[in-house]
């Protein structure tokens, strides 16, 4: 039994996988009503204030949802937000078996696992799959669990750990496949953020190319400690895709910014802007930009995971550009690790990915 559990939690993964990019700042889910062996409903989460993939299932199914299991990759909600609790549909289309892989973190929403159990007659299997599907929503269980985004930093490296040389120069430092696959990075994010030193010596675009966007574009953020001279060449000008500004203060220059399209934000630490990025349902972020910004968040543990591009080129000079700038760990205990490490040759680059682990 358990077997066929694994069948039809993998289909109702992969329908979850649809709502990539679009979802935010709700989680990906998928569903499958199974009867007699087959397939008579299926669904997937496509939209915050849509349906749920649940109820895009029972209704798929219709009447042969009566006595037949529906697997889902979320426990069913409990309770009613822009929608209604998924367990009032799940037992008005008389479900006999409930199978969900992950748990709900959220607690406004948990407990449907146990609403459902409590209904004579209705069997409930929890975990099946749980860590595929928990893979799909770390954003999300991120959100719940800290009121954050979750970052992404990425960075194209030398050998030597170098972002730019002496000069600042630092196209490219990776090859073709790298930064293709950077740029699938960017499609599956909700924002963008870069600091002002790059706006101003980069003049960036930040948009996704190379990749297929499903969903919005990401929001395009500059940090910067006051506006920056406005200059009507920036390449964050563009209709592709939304700008925002975040500083600690405005100026005379803010007005144009802000007449240009850009939208100014004012905060005075890092913690309050992505509180801000959440609250606005931008939970998947995706941090680029030089040494001392990947610093800043680094140092203040903001940083949650990290896809490194490492090209065999030597670039040297101890005013070359680091990926991590700032003072550094003191001593090796004191170092930032990377676990759950992958590692993956794109061209004659070498992608090393890993979740971030801070020092105690």
């Amino acid at each position: 039994m358990s077997e066929k559990h694994n069948t039809w939690m993998k289909l109702a993964i992969k329908l979850a996988k649809k709502g990539i990019g679009t979802t935010h700042p709700n989680p990906r889910v998928g569903a499958v009503v199974v009867k007699d062996g087959a397939v008579v409903g299926e669904g997937w989460h496509q939209r915050a204030g849509e349906a749920h993939a649940e109820v895009i299932a029972l209704e798929r199914a219709g009447e042969q949802a009566k006595g037949a299991t529906l697997y889902v990759t979320l426990e069913p909600c409990a309770a009613h937000g822009r929608t209604p609790a998924c367990t009032d549909a799940v037992l008005q289309a008389g479900i006999r078996h409930v199978v969900f892989a992950s748990s709900d973190p959220n607690p406004q929403m948990a407990g449907g696992g146990k609403v459902l159990s409590a209904h004579s007659g209705m069997e409930v299997t929890t975990g099946v799959l749980a860590e595929q599907a928990d893979a799909l929503n770390v954003a999300f269980f991120h959100y719940v669990r800290t009121g954050h985004p979750y970052i992404t930093g990425k960075a194209a490296i030398s050998l030597d750990g170098k972002l730019a040389t002496r000069t600042g120069h630092s196209q490219w430092i990776s090859g073709v496949e790298s930064r293709q696959h950077a740029h699938r990075l960017r499609a599956r994010s909700d924002a963008i953020i870069v600091g002002s030193g790059t706006l101003t010596h980069d003049n960036p675009t930040l948009t996704v190319r190379d990749a297929r966007l499903k969903g919005d574009a990401p929001l395009r953020v500059v940090l910067c400690f006051e506006t920056p001279p406005f200059f009507p060449d920036c390449n964050l000008l563009s209709d592709e895709a939304p700008t925002r500004f975040y500083v600690r203060s405005t100026n005379e220059h803010t007005q144009a910014w802000r007449d240009a399209g850009v939208q100014i934000g004012r905060a005075n630490s890092l913690t309050a802007i992505l509180q801000h990025l959440a609250g606005d349902g931008y939970l998947q972020v995706l941090l680029e930009g030089g040494g001392e910004l990947h610093a800043s968040f680094f140092e203040a543990g903001l940083t949650n995971e990290l896809v490194l591009y490492q090209a065999p080129i030597l670039i040297g000079g101890r005013d070359a550009v680091p990926l991590l700038a700032g003072a550094g760990a003191e001593t090796i205990p004191q170092a930032i690790l990377l676990a759950d490490i992958k590692r993956r040759k794109l061209g004659d680059d070498h992608m090393i990915r890993g979740r971030v682990v801070y020092p105690a």
